[in-house]
């Protein structure tokens, strides 16, 4: 097999792309009390974190702890 050839098949190929990671998020509409935002939103500027990721993080705190434990049913 000689350049030429070699060349010419790398030029016929497809591109190669990377797969893409499995979607892991979805995208919703909520609405949120004012003042629970600015909460989120003043947090988030103290910690750097962005707001949306500190709800998630919340939501999912509350969802790991015991039912009753922290008076939400």
């Amino acid at each position: 097999m000689n350049i030429e050839s070699t060349l010419q098949a790398t030029q016929v190929a497809a591109p190669v792309r990377r797969a893409r990671p499995p979607k892991r998020k979805t995208r919703i509409t909520i609405y949120l009390d004012d003042e629970v935002l600015n909460e989120f939103r003043n947090l988030s500027e103290r910690c750097g974190t962005g707001y949306q990721t500190l709800i998630n993080a919340a939501l999912r705190h509350r969802l790991a702890a015991p039912v009753g434990e922290t008076g939400l049913a």
